[in-house]
């Protein structure tokens, strides 16, 4: 019997439990080390509950907005301002139930997918112990909830322990008035005044949600608009659609402390004011996961963030660590912290592999409407990073978007000067994170406009102003080649 590699992965998320079902699938002796439950934040306190909750937020928004539009008729004594207002009402209580529950159902679900690959689940808290043994092994200590602890042996360590919330100092979550992300499905009740402080892609998603559920929702901007790190064509889009539907964006404002006042909140901006509300949801950022864990006694280099250093391969400063997910700092994706575990397992087994690639990532907002990019972007452009052409075809053009009473949203492609190969592009509509596939697929194989151009849509679809994008590019290509 030949030997086995041992493979320890500290972290159950996505880079952890992908990267567990790889090594497994090619032969290696996998042991997981998790504390919370297979599937991690992703999983448990972040994308699965949030896209449940904002799933319960988007019938609300289809029907308040649309359904007068679309001759639907609510009640015939009721007032058509009132409509909505009087026969929609949303049990958060009950919303939270099947948000957790189904969080649950899919963290058993990887459990048993893990474990049936042949990889043992341990539940503790790993840590990284000394330098790399003379026989290229590595120590990793497991220590147990009941204080008992556990030495394994690994060839190769993969941590993949993923972030925490950020907080201010003077704003600490107390679980029922102010909240961090992992805290809002714990309510029983909706927030009557929500003040979200953040407006990155946490807070937009949340304020976006809960104002579709019927929380007055004011969101607190440090920046001169919401979604920073977004294209700016999108994030208009967007910041002009909460405003329009009544949310009180305050640009430009940045919170210093927020307290609780009885059974209200009061959040003090820098500048002095002070707004007040019944609750307070805290989206300021993730920390890394990587305090206590031995990690640069171990050779492992972390970056003034907290965050570890890798390569393409996903490899750290340290022989046989790797590291994939938030903890790197990369991108917070679930699906480029997954991407990250695969690769590190087939680069230290040995199979074939090809290095990260973040301008192939295609990534989603999913405020209403959702906003998904892929590729180079927009500030790529501007900043002189890329030399592309660009086309943006507003969604009111579409006629798919007009039967279904879609006004806002657009599609954007950026492509090559000389070839027209497709680098990038933004899409602004509902279900945008499924509109973005074709692009994606694009930019993956140096597609060309004109080949994008020259496939079958059907119409009516939305799907179509896709098409009707790149070939308004290739129009412009031959002008300019004329």
């Amino acid at each position: 019997m030949g030997y086995v590699t041992r493979i320890v992965i500290i972290g159950g998320g996505p880079g952890g439990y992908e990267a567990a079902l790889v090594a497994a699938q090619l032969g290696a002796e996998v042991t997981v080390v998790d504390c919370d439950g297979l599937g991690g934040a992703s999983v448990l306190t972040d994308c699965v509950p949030s896209k449940t909750l904002i799933a319960t937020a988007e019938v609300m928004t289809n029907f308040d907005s649309s359904y007068e539009e679309l001759g639907i008729i609510v009640a015939d004594d009721t007032p058509p301002d009132e409509m909505a207002a009087r026969i929609i009402g949303v049990d958060l209580g009950k919303v939270n139930r099947r948000v957790k529950r189904l969080a649950l159902a899919q963290s058993h679900d990887i459990t048993a997918a893990v474990t049936r690959a042949g990889a043992r689940v341990m539940r503790g808290r790993g840590r990284l112990e000394g330098m790399q043994a003379l026989d290229g092994s590595r120590k990793v200590v497991v220590r147990a909830a009941d204080g008992s602890e556990e030495t394994l042996i690994a060839d190769a360590v993969l941590i993949a322990t993923g972030g925490h919330p950020r907080e201010l100092p003077d704003a600490k979550p107390d679980g029922e008035r102010i909240l961090n992300w992992t805290q809002v499905y714990d309510l029983d009740e909706l927030p009557e005044e929500l003040i979200v402080v953040g407006s990155g892609v946490t807070g937009a998603e949340f304020a976006g949600a809960y104002q579709a559920l019927g929380s007055k929702v004011t969101l607190v901007s440090s920046r001169d608009r919401v979604l920073p790190g977004e294209d700016p064509d999108a994030a208009a889009v967007l910041e002009d659609v909460f405003r329009r539907r009544g949310m009180n964006v305050m640009a430009r404002s940045r919170a210093a402390s927020a307290k609780r006042v009885g059974d209200r909140v009061e959040v003090t901006l820098s500048d002095g004011r002070v707004i007040t509300g019944s609750h307070c949801l805290m989206a300021v950022g993730a920390i890394p996961n990587t305090e206590g864990m031995g990690l640069e006694e171990a050779g492992v280099r972390l970056k003034d963030s907290g965050h570890i250093w890798t390569d393409k391969v996903s490899r750290t400063s340290a022989p046989g660590v790797y590291a994939a997910g938030d903890v790197t700092g990369i991108f917070a994706l679930a699906s480029v912290a997954a991407m990250q575990g695969r690769i590190a397992m087939y680069h230290f087994l040995g199979d074939a592999v090809a290095p990260l690639n973040l301008k192939t990532v295609s990534s989603n907002v999913f405020t209403d409407p959702e906003i998904a990019t892929v590729g180079y972007s927009q500030a790529d452009v501007d900043g002189g990073v890329i030399d592309a052409r660009v086309v943006k075809l507003p969604l009111l053009r579409n006629p798919r978007a007009k039967m279904q009473g879609i006004r806002d949203g657009f599609v954007k492609i950026f492509c090559r000067p000389g070839t027209g190969i497709v680098v990038g592009g933004v899409v602004v509509a509902p279900r945008a994170s499924e509109l973005i596939h074709p692009i994606s697929i694009a930019v993956d194989n140096n597609l060309t406009v004109e080949q994008i151009a020259n496939a079958f849509t059907v119409y009516p679809s939305l799907s179509g102003s896709i098409a009707e994008v790149a070939r308004q590019l290739h129009t412009r290509k031959a002008t300019a080649e004329a």
